[in-house]
């Protein structure tokens, strides 16, 4: 798996349209001005409106399951913007991946 590299400024959203915004676990190595994403980073999501029925089952958290195997950001796998993840609601249901939208183009991986 190969693609460009995320960073904390990365469009990541749910499937439903809500936006994820990533809290960096690490600082110190950049791309393009912005903090690397590492799997080790908290994406938390706001604004999805997914209901079940007449429960509101909105996507909270994206977890990434299929980082870069080949570059660590300060010991913790890097993301890619091929990386595989799922969203989940606050009662840790799998809601679907999530689409990596706008990325930045100078830093590419494996």
């Amino acid at each position: 798996m190969s693609g460009n590299n995320l960073n904390t400024a990365a469009t990541v959203m749910c499937p439903h349209g809500g936006q994820a915004s990533a809290q960096p676990a690490q600082s110190r190595v950049v791309a393009v001005g912005s903090p690397a994403a590492t799997v080790a980073d908290l994406y938390t999501v706001t604004g999805c409106p997914f209901t079940v029925g007449t429960k509101p089952q909105p996507c909270v958290t994206v977890r990434w399951t299929g980082p870069s195997a080949r570059i660590r950001v300060n010991g913790s796998p890097a993301l890619l913007q091929s990386s595989r993840a799922l969203c989940h609601s606050a009662e840790q249901a799998p809601q679907g991946p999530p689409s990596v939208t706008v990325v930045q183009q100078r830093v590419v991986g494996s």
